[in-house]
């Protein structure tokens, strides 16, 4: 039996993706959000549960990469797909603005390449390289929860909202290392990077609430590209 609870969780995962997208799509951003942050906790606890029993298989790998771009990729799709088509648009872009916001969608596509990336790549064991799709959209939905109601009254707000899209995108298969909090010791040395993303999280959700979660993934981004080097690729074995 214990071989199934990983999956079960993933299970959840995914699930959890699936409930959000259906928020997503009436608008509901909140809620939508809500089970994105959800589908994280899952994800968390499925691969540690993999690992404290001992039970990992490749059918779990693949299930885990499923379940990762319904909730982090199709779902903050969703949520971006339903504000364009909600939002002011400038009187340039009315003309086309009908099919502007199904280009969200590509978010979805490109979560899957990174994640399908992430599978084959052996140089993430300890960090990430491009940014991970959990972090990606949570940043999406916090984004619109936290400044939704300015963001609806600002005809540019729709435009650069669709640019963001593409950086994220960009973002998410690129070959800029992103640090991990994962800790060999609690020391300072060594940690730096990460004890200072940590000792600025609390300040950015306090004095932003909910989009503070929205900056602290940017704050991540930038730490990351400003401190990082990136991981030698391995050598292939000749022939």
């Amino acid at each position: 039996m214990k071989k199934h609870i990983p999956n079960m969780i993933t299970c959840c995962n995914l699930i959890s993706g699936c409930i959000a997208l259906v928020f997503a799509l009436v608008g509901d951003y909140p809620m939508a959000l809500l089970f994105i942050v959800g589908g994280a906790v899952f994800d968390f606890f499925d691969g540690l549960a993999a690992r404290l029993l001992g039970v990992s298989s490749p059918i779990g790998k693949e299930l885990d990469s499923l379940a990762d771009d319904v909730t982090f990729g199709v779902a903050p799709s969703a949520m971006l797909f339903d504000f364009l088509c909600t939002a002011e648009w400038p009187s340039v872009l009315i003309p086309i603005n009908g099919a502007l916001p199904w280009l969200a969608f590509i978010m979805a596509a490109f979560s899957a390449l990174r994640l399908a990336k992430f599978n084959l790549d052996e140089r993430q064991a300890l960090g990430f390289i491009g940014l991970p799709t959990p972090a990606n959209a949570l940043f999406w939905g916090a984004l619109i929860v936290g400044g939704e109601e300015s963001l609806l009254f600002s005809v540019w707000a729709a435009p650069l909202i669709l640019i963001g899209c593409f950086v994220s995108c960009y973002l998410l298969v690129s070959e800029i290392p992103m640090f991990a909090l994962k800790f060999k010791t609690w020391g300072w040395k060594g940690n730096e990077v990460k004890f200072i993303f940590l000792l600025t999280c609390i300040p950015m959700l306090l004095l932003f609430g909910i989009g503070g979660l929205a900056a602290i993934i940017a704050w991540y981004v930038i730490l990351s590209i400003a401190t990082n080097k990136l991981p030698p690729k391995k050598a292939n074995p000749q022939c």
